[in-house]
């Protein structure tokens, strides 16, 4: 299958400091890609080594079937980036703002005003055309965003957290133009602290931590090889715990205790087989998030 981006040894590094250290890479064309990992574990360098602004450092990159180092005019004529802060013309109306960047492409006025009208039926900002970006709300800010990027008719978009801060309806919105995107064959790398995202969006996920690759796979098979298919989230009275030779793994947490096992309410039961009564208990799947905080643990990296 043809690769959108192609990495072998792939590495990053500023002074003594390794960013990116020799990593592989595979992505196909047409298939939404995901990068996850703490803060500071080589997602933005990635990325950026990705749309050609920083260059690597050593190993080989091509996107597009281009070589990074030697075509990074090229390879950026066809890339859409979404970058995780705004940096729309606030001075400017919505449309505008279409308009102006699609002719930093080339194209004449009628092409961009013929590309303007199609990408605000996309982002659904047509009755916004005339206004302002600074009075738009954030959702609408940032369909915008990616409304903009699209104006080369890009063959990879790479967007960085592109709903962080965002309410749950302008979330739901933004993925369902990712979906249509991803309809049209455009292929899609990103990066996000949401897991449901993540796991709404990727076909295949990597998982980095210090620079390196820690996980690889599609959201159904990093939860089936990393973690049970259900967790039980148990709240104890004062001074009870759970251990001992069990049938499954416990995680004990500040203020709860977590079971890892295939038949959640198995698990449930055995532990009140124990003569444990739990105050309070929830049976749920096991998710992305089980698997990022098993792989990358739940010390908070600022």
């Amino acid at each position: 299958m043809e690769l959108a981006v192609e990495a072998r040894t792939l590495t990053k590094r500023f002074d003594d400091f390794v960013a990116v250290d020799g990593i592989d890479l595979d992505i196909r064309s047409g298939e939404t890609f995901a990068l996850l990992g703490p803060n500071g574990a080589g997602k933005t360098s990635t990325m950026r080594m990705a749309s050609t602004v920083s260059p690597p450092t050593s190993g080989m990159l091509t996107v597009l079937g281009m070589d990074a180092t030697t075509k990074g005019r090229e390879i950026r004529s066809r890339l859409g980036v979404v970058p995780q802060e705004d940096q729309l013309d606030t001075e400017l109306s919505v449309r505008e703002n279409l308009m102006t960047y699609s002719r930093y492409f080339g194209h004449s006025w009628k092409q961009a005003g013929t590309r303007a009208d199609e990408l605000l039926v996309f982002a659904q900002l047509t009755d916004k055309q005339t206004n302002r970006v600074e009075t738009l709300s954030g959702g609408m800010r940032r369909r915008l965003t990616i409304a903009r990027a699209l104006v080369n008719e890009p063959d990879l978009v790479l967007l960085d957290e592109p709903t962080t801060g965002l309410d749950p309806q302008a979330r739901q919105l933004l993925w369902d133009r990712l979906y249509e995107l991803k309809e049209r064959g455009v292929t899609l790398l990103l990066t996000t602290h949401y897991m449901d995202e993540a796991e709404q969006l990727a076909d295949r996920i990597v998982v980095m931590d210090g620079g390196s690759i820690i996980a690889e796979g599609s959201p159904t098979s990093l939860i089936e090889d990393t973690t049970k298919a259900e967790v039980v989230e148990l709240r104890l009275p004062e001074g009870v715990t759970v251990d001992g030779d069990l049938p499954f793994r416990v995680e004990t947490l500040r203020n709860k205790v977590l079971l890892y096992a295939d038949d959640g309410r198995a698990a449930l039961q055995h532990v009140q087989s124990m003569g444990i009564e739990p105050t309070g208990s929830l049976i749920r799947r096991s998710t992305l998030e089980d698997v990022f905080l098993k792989l990358t643990g739940r010390q908070l990296v600022d």
